[in-house]
């Protein structure tokens, strides 16, 4: 027997220190070498640490929420022959046993790996097989969901998905083995994960009489939450916020945007935040004030010649701010995306640290839950934040006769004391001028 010390790597970036995410394991456990321990919180990231060992852990750093340093101990494994060794498999249950205990090692062992359906079948029959390798739909998952979770199950490789994913899945109790996976390499994507809980709920209504409700559950602040937490309570303190709405009339630019997404494969079709963007970028050119950050460690305004674009982006882990870097040298396909793939990688927790930092303005939209209004909260540094509300039919009094137009609001927040009110209202209905206009937005 021996003791093996895994210390928090080095996980780049300037990185000296991070919070502990949550734990996959727990003292006791018998890990094998590369399976998944637990997250470390970078910034706005969730870094899985896999286990260099095979070992039975003795010791975790801390707690969900806990800072480790870079190089401190995050996990203390006892090692050895005895763990995990062969002898010691052929002990307990032969050769297909030591496969299902210590993972595969070798080719024979893959093999009896593979064929685990096999083993499956003849344990809990061809539904839970069935379960385990994956209807495509809800109404398919939910004929058989819980007789799979009723069954025994024969243990199998680490499953592969996000560390959102694994979290949610341990606050609504899912074992995860029992999510069917569309991904690469059977990896479980958030609509697998929806998918098979929805079905889950269905199963569980009709199975179960409706009971009242008094249970608690306490939800520690920990990872993204908290420091989405901690930035939005900083902003509002230090930040006189001063919110301007303005009403815009769409309806030529909704006609415009139809027009060249008829001709586009669905992949390439133009959303309105790209148009609203371009807009952005060119009003700011008459309102360099706008484009600012600031350094209040050194008291200084920073008036940028570039706009780095804040995308305000929901995603299962909280509100992310991947940034479109030097959006002004951008066509309108090219912003439309570069703002695709950004979101798509915040959504994924595949966004860099550079990606995810920069931004000299923002915008913020909630898409078809967008409401008539709201009130952003700035992103510090920047002094300034767009808001894109839900665009509604409606009717308008133009040129002396009532039509109905598409009408959509545009709210935003400004840093008073360097940003006068004056000048956000201008750069606003500058916006909605070229909105409006649709090829204004174009003339450089």
């Amino acid at each position: 027997m021996s003791e093996y010390i895994f210390k928090l790597p080095d996980l780049g970036e300037g990185t000296v220190e991070s919070e502990i995410g949550e734990w996959f394991v727990k003292v006791g456990d018998l890990v094998n070498e590369e399976d998944v321990v637990g997250t470390v919180m970078t910034d706005k990231a969730a870094v899985e640490v896999s286990s260099p060992v095979t070992g039975t852990v003795v010791t975790l750093a801390g707690e969900p929420g806990d800072i480790v340093a870079v190089g401190a101990p995050l996990v203390i494994f006892e090692t050895g022959p005895a763990v995990g060794g062969p002898s010691e498999a052929a002990a307990v249950g032969g050769p297909s046993e030591a496969a299902a205990v210590g993972g595969p090692s070798g080719p024979n062992e893959i093999v009896a790996a593979e064929a685990a359906p096999t083993q499956a079948a003849a344990v809990g029959g061809p539904s839970e097989t069935a379960t385990v390798g994956g209807p495509s739909g809800p109404n398919e998952i939910a004929n058989q969901t819980v007789a799979a979770e009723a069954a025994p199950t024969v243990p199998s490789r680490r499953v592969m998905t996000s560390p959102a994913i694994r979290r949610r899945a341990k606050e609504a109790g899912v074992d995860l083995a029992l999510v069917p996976g569309t991904g690469p390499g059977g990896r479980i994507v958030r609509k697998d994960f929806d998918d098979y809980v929805e079905a889950r709920a269905q199963a569980a209504a009709v199975a179960a009489p409706t009971r009242p409700k008094t249970g608690v559950r306490e939800i520690k602040i920990i990872g993204v939450r908290r420091i989405i937490a901690e930035r939005m309570q900083s902003a509002k303190l230090e930040i006189p916020h001063f919110a301007y709405v303005e009403e815009t009339d769409i309806t030529e630019l909704e006609s415009l945007r139809r027009h060249v997404n008829g001709k586009r494969e669905a992949e390439s079709r133009l959303t309105l935040l790209p148009f609203l963007s371009l807009a952005l970028i060119r009003a700011l050119r008459d309102f360099p004030q706008c484009n600012v950050t600031h350094d209040k460690d050194r008291n200084l305004l920073l008036q940028h010649e570039a706009v780095h674009l804040g995308i305000a982006t929901q995603t299962p882990d909280g509100l992310k701010v991947p940034v479109v870097k030097h959006a002004e040298a951008l066509s309108l396909d090219g912003l439309s995306a570069e703002i695709r793939r950004l979101s798509e990688a915040a959504r994924a927790n595949k966004a860099t640290k550079s990606e995810l930092s920069g931004s000299t303005i923002t915008i913020t939209s909630l898409g078809k839950l967008g409401g008539i209004a709201s009130t952003p909260v700035i992103n510090a540094p920047e002094v300034g934040i767009v808001g894109v509300n839900r665009a509604v039919e409606r009717p308008v009094v133009l040129d002396g006769q009532v039509q109905v137009r598409l009408m959509m609001n545009l709210s935003s927040s400004f840093d008073h004391r360097f940003v006068d009110g004056y000048d956000a209202a201008a750069m606003i209905q500058r916006i909605k001028e070229m909105l409006e206009h649709p090829a204004t937005i174009f003339i450089k």
